[in-house]
Order: C-alpha cells, then structure tokens, then sequence
C-alpha cells in the first residue's frame, strides 16, 4: 500500500468548494479531512479533534517555534492552523487527506509539501458566483461587492496550482477531482516503487 494523497482544495466562496468536498468525503471512505487547530474557544455543538483541536495559546506557540505546522496564520486575535501530525499519520497508512483551506494557506503548503496535490475550485462564471453569494441571503450589499472583489483577485491565483475544476455541475466537478486522484495515483514517481517489486 503506497501512501495517500494530500488533496489541497481552495477557490473563492461561493464557488463551491465545500460542496464537492462533502459529496467526495461521502463516496470516498480512504478519504479522510485533515482537522485545523485552533487557540480560539470552541463554540456550542463544536468537538474537539472533529471540527478543530481546540489548544491554548502557549501550546500553538510552541508548535510554531517547533515547525509542527503545515501552514498557519492568525486572524485577528487567534491563531488557526493544519498540525502536520494529523496530516503525516495518516499519508503513512494510506489514506488521502483532504484540506479545504484558503489560497493563502494553500501556497503556505506548497512551499512545504511539494508532493500535495493543489485543486483550484472555480464558479461557473463570475456572474453566477454573485448570485451564488446573493442567494445565501446572509450578506448584506457591502459584503457581496467586498466578496465579489476578493474572488475576482483569488481567481488570479488559479495559476499556481496544478489542477482546475470549473463546478458548473456538482456531480460533474465531483467527477472531475475523482479523475484527477485517479491520474495522480498512476504517476510515475508514486507506482515505481511498486512496479520495482513486481517486474
């Protein structure tokens, strides 16, 4: 048994993404979502070590000095992160690993983990993306437009990953990231080993 993929999924909100995600997690039981640690407090109905590991500041701190983190970043008093534990136990068994995660971070991994597989998400058009983001009718008309803005210069980031996946159809764009963990599993590099022992 080779060792899983880490499967780097981000795109702007509203294109999709945790959708696909959710229908991939769903179908896929190899497939296992990387857990983010936190220093904020967890919110009622939250669990530790399934929505995130909740950890004190100190602690995350020495992580950090300890480089126990594929990415991490700090949003305005709280820092949030991908323990690279998690991440490592469970390439080593086998499993895939899912991290739906912003561009930011994303590129963070990239600089680590040469070996990720990075999938952008994209909406089917900009004007179906507002409506996407219009139709959750949890925003007001400010934060559409700074939505909007931001997707427009995330989308000019699509050029550092390896994979694109335009989602004008779930089913389809789900397809789509099953084709290319497929493609990724027959490279060279991940089967040699393998065809080395075999032939």
């Amino acid at each position: 048994m080779g060792t899983g993929l880490l499967l780097v999924v981000s795109g702007p909100s509203g294109a999709g993404k945790g959708s696909i995600c959710k229908k991939l997690i769903e179908t896929n039981p190899q497939i296992k979502v990387s857990v983010s640690a936190t220093t904020r407090k967890a919110r009622e109905g939250e669990v530790d070590g399934v929505n995130y590991f909740f950890i004190e500041k100190g602690k995350f701190e020495t992580m950090l000095e300890q480089d126990e983190f594929l990415e991490y970043a700090k949003v305005y008093d709280n820092y949030y992160g991908t323990p690279k534990k998690y991440v490592l136990e469970n390439l080593k068994k086998g499993n895939d690993v899912l991290l739906e995660i912003d561009i930011e971070g994303a590129l963070q991994i990239k600089e680590k983990f040469e070996e990720g597989v990075f999938i952008f998400i994209l909406p089917p058009s900009m004007e179906e993306l507002k409506n996407r983001i219009v139709g959750r009718g949890t925003e007001t008309a400010e934060d559409i437009d700074k939505r909007y803005g931001s997707a427009m210069d995330e989308i000019k980031q699509v050029i550092k990953y390896d994979y694109a996946v335009i989602n004008d159809d779930l089913t389809r764009a789900k397809g789509d990231v099953e084709a290319i963990i497929t493609a990724e599993k027959c490279k060279l590099m991940r089967v040699y080993e393998d065809i080395q022992t075999r032939f």
